[in-house]
């Protein structure tokens, strides 16, 4: 399949060379060229119009700004191949999926969102968990790309903003992971048991999942080198309690976490990993220095 790829940041850097693996024809556009130039088996596109003479499109972009930005301000809908399917797969509000919708809609041609579960480091690996939501058919033709990325697809209905908002929660639920996590340690440290016996045994019993074991490794060792950035992890979850608000829903722990996140980045830890978060958390709690 001919595929035109947007979005060369981290992760689009580490998929690319599982859709070539698996026989795919990538072509490249991104607002750094030298990122683009610096994947191997591509060709650069001039314009993220160029993308859409392909059979699928893949976006890879940070936020709404940039998806806007490149998509829309750019017109390069209006020119797209017919029979052409844009695969987003950035973490968007579930307001602007909607919007692009009825923008492909009117434009014919087929969207599908398809956010993923994962970090760089795991997507490179191909095993990526999809969240796929949109036209079936689009979906059953796009389904070998998910197979060249994710170890699994989850298929949540016809409605792409089904996929996005179970992004953006999830990954609300992350933070708030992080958060408690900070919490308890802060709790057991207070009586002298360290963070890093404690957290061994909650991530091998009641929270033994990947996201409690990785992120519960970084505060165990204080080291929070960026794996997802706290800046992006703020963005979500500003995504969410957007949601929620659009749908008069309350989330008073997401509010807490976003205050802490805020403190996070005024403390200079935003290109810190986002579980950096629980610096904020333990320095509140009054175990390190720098009380909040």
């Amino acid at each position: 399949m001919n595929i035109g790829f947007i979005g060369i940041g981290s992760m689009g850097a580490a998929m690319v060379p599982n859709l070539i693996k698996a026989g795919h024809s990538v072509k490249v556009w991104n607002r750094n060229l030298d990122a683009a130039k610096s994947l191997e088996g591509v060709t650069v596109l001039p314009s993220p119009t160029a993308a859409f003479e392909n059979d699928a499109v893949i976006t890879m972009l940070s936020d709404d700004t940039a998806v806007r930005s490149v998509l829309l301000d750019s017109k390069a809908l209006d020119s797209a191949r017919k029979g052409c399917i844009h695969i987003m797969m950035a973490t968007i509000s579930p307001a602007l999926s909607g919007e692009l919708h009825d923008l492909h809609r009117s434009a014919g041609i087929a969207y599908v969102a398809a956010p993923v579960l994962g970090i760089p480091a795991v997507a490179a690996k191909g095993e990526l968990n999809i969240i796929a939501a949109g036209n079936a058919e689009a979906i059953a033709t796009v389904q070998p790309l998910f197979n060249a990325l994710g170890q699994k697809t989850w298929h949540l209905g016809d409605d792409p903003k089904y996929a996005n908002v179970t992004k953006i929660a999830a990954n609300m639920m992350i933070t708030l992971a992080i958060e408690s996590m900070g919490e308890a340690t802060a709790l057991t440290e207070s009586y002298g048991l360290k963070a890093s016996d404690f957290l061994e045994v909650v991530t091998n019993t009641i929270f033994a999942s990947p996201s409690y074991k990785r992120y519960g490794n970084n505060i165990a060792s204080n080291s929070y080198e960026p794996g997802f950035k706290l800046t992006l992890g703020l963005k979500d979850v500003n995504l969410a309690l957007d949601a929620a608000k659009a749908k008069h829903t309350v989330l008073p722990a997401a509010e807490i976490v976003r205050e802490n996140l805020n403190k996070a980045v005024d403390q200079g830890l935003g290109s810190k990993d986002w579980s950096a978060l629980a610096k904020i958390t333990r320095r509140r709690a009054g175990l390190e220095e720098g009380v909040a």
